[in-house]
C-alpha cells in the first residue's frame, strides 16, 4: 500500500472520529438518524415529544408534535400538528414525513402516545387537544386508530368523558406522551395526569371499543409509564418534579390500591422517561428504562436494565452525554433496541439503534 493511499485512509479515519465526537453519541451504536428537524420544513418552529412503537406487523412508527408558531406547549400554541414516519427495516430507512392530525388554526393537538393491540392488529394513537379560540385552557383527550400498521388512521374520537371526571373540565390534565402497554391478557393500559388530583390509570378491556377509568389517584406522579410485571401486578414509573429521582408505584389488585417507593437508582431531572420489556433466550426477561440520567438538568441520556422486574437496575449505558430530554424506547423485530429522543434543546429528534450485546456488554 503506497504512502498516498495510507495518508488518505488516515484522513478519513480522523474525519470520521471528529464527526463522532461532534455528535456526542455513544460509540458502538448500530445507526443514528435525525428524523425531524426544522431544516426539513421551513414553516415548522420545532418538533417535540417523541413516540415510537413497533406495529403488529413489526414496522416501526414514530410520531411527534409539529409545532408551527413557536415551540410552546399546547396551551400556548395555536398550531400544533401530529406527524409521523415509518420504517419497515428496523429503522435503517424511513418514509417521508406524513401528517396524522392537522386541525385549522386555533385548534392544536399535542403529546402523541401509542399502544399496539397485538391481539387485534390495531394501533391506537392518543393526543391532547385544545381549541384555543373557543375554550382556551380546556384540555380534551382524543384517540385515532389504525388497522393497517399506521398506513391510514381513523377520524379522531373524543374520549375525555370516559377517562376523566366532569368536575375536572378546567383542570390541567393530559395523557402521558410516549406509549401505553398491553398486558398478557390483552388489557390496554395508559396513564392520565391531573397535576392537582393525581395520576390515574385508564384503559380498555374490549380492544378500544370503550375506555375505563380507575378512580384511584397515584401520588406523587407527573408523566408516567405503566407496565405489567411478571407476576401480573402493575408497575407505574413516574416523573416527580424537584425530587431528583423516579418514584415507582406497584398495584397487586389491578389499580385499586398502590404501594409507592422512591427509586434512588433511577435519578431524574424531572423529565418524561420510557420503559419496555425485553425477552430473549440469551438475556432472559428484562426491563429497559431510558431517561436523562442526571439530577441537575436534562442531559446524559441513559438506558438501564433490570433483571428482577425493577427491584434493582444496572448503572446503564449512556446514549448521549449532552443535552437530551424526552425519550421513547422500543424493541425491534430483529431483537435490537430503538430509542427515539429529543437532542440538544429540541434542535434534533434522533432515532438510534443498538444491540443487546452492546447494552449488556456480553
Amino acid at each position: 500500500m503506497n504512502k498516498i493511499l495510507i495518508g488518505c485512509l488516515l484522513l478519513i479515519a480522523i474525519s470520521m472520529n471528529a464527526l463522532s465526537q461532534v455528535s456526542g453519541l455513544a460509540e458502538g451504536l448500530i445507526s443514528t438518524q435525525d428524523l425531524f428537524n426544522t431544516s426539513m420544513n421551513s414553516t415548522v418552529f420545532c418538533y417535540r415529544i417523541p413516540s415510537v412503537l413497533k406495529a403488529p406487523n413489526g414496522d416501526l412508527i414514530v410520531a411527534i408534535d409539529e409545532r408551527n408558531l413557536s415551540c410552546a406547549d399546547l396551551k400556548g400554541n395555536e398550531n400544533i400538528n401530529i406527524v409521523m414516519r415509518k420504517s419497515a427495516d428496523n429503522g435503517k430507512t424511513w418514509s417521508a414525513i406524513r401528517t396524522i392530525i392537522d386541525f385549522p388554526l386555533g385548534m392544536s393537538a399535542s403529546d402523541p402516545s401509542m399502544i399496539s393491540d397485538n391481539q387485534t392488529g390495531t394501533v391506537f394513537l392518543f393526543y391532547n387537544y385544545m381549541d384555543l379560540n373557543k375554550e382556551k385552557d380546556i384540555y380534551y383527550i382524543h384517540v385515532v386508530k389504525s388497522t393497517d400498521n399506521g398506513e391510514t388512521w381513523s377520524k379522531p374520537e373524543d374520549i375525555t368523558s370516559q377517562i376523566s371526571k366532569p368536575e375536572w373540565k378546567k383542570d390541567f390534565k393530559f395523557v402521558t406522551s410516549g406509549k401505553g402497554t398491553q398486558t398478557a391478557s390483552g388489557l390496554l393500559l395508559h396513564t392520565l395526569v391531573n397535576l392537582n388530583k393525581g395520576l390515574h390509570i385508564f384503559g380498555s378491556n374490549d380492544h378500544g371499543k370503550t375506555w375505563f377509568f380507575k378512580d384511584t389517584p397515584i401520588m406523587p406522579a407527573d408523566e408516567s409509564k405503566i407496565i405489567e410485571l411478571n407476576d401480573g401486578s402493575w408497575m407505574v414509573n413516574s416523573r416527580v418534579n424537584k425530587l431528583g429521582m423516579r418514584v415507582v408505584h406497584i398495584s397487586n389488585d389491578e389499580g385499586n390500591t398502590w404501594l409507592s417507593r422512591n427509586e434512588t437508582s433511577l435519578i431524574d431531572p424531572a423529565c418524561n422517561g420510557s420503559i419496555v420489556r425485553y425477552k430473549s433466550k440469551k438475556y432472559g426477561n428484562l426491563l429497559l428504562f431510558s431517561n436523562p440520567n442526571s439530577k441537575d438538568g436534562r442531559k446524559n441520556l441513559t438506558v438501564k436494565v433490570s433483571a428482577d422486574d425493577g427491584k434493582t437496575w444496572t448503572a446503564g449505558k449512556t446514549i448521549y452525554g449532552g443535552a437530551a430530554a424526552y425519550s421513547d424506547i422500543e424493541v425491534l423485530k430483529n431483537g435490537d433496541i430503538g430509542l427515539f429522543f429529543e437532542k440538544e434543546e429540541y434542535k434534533e429528534n434522533v432515532f438510534v439503534r443498538f444491540s443487546m450485546k452492546w447494552l449488556m456488554g456480553k
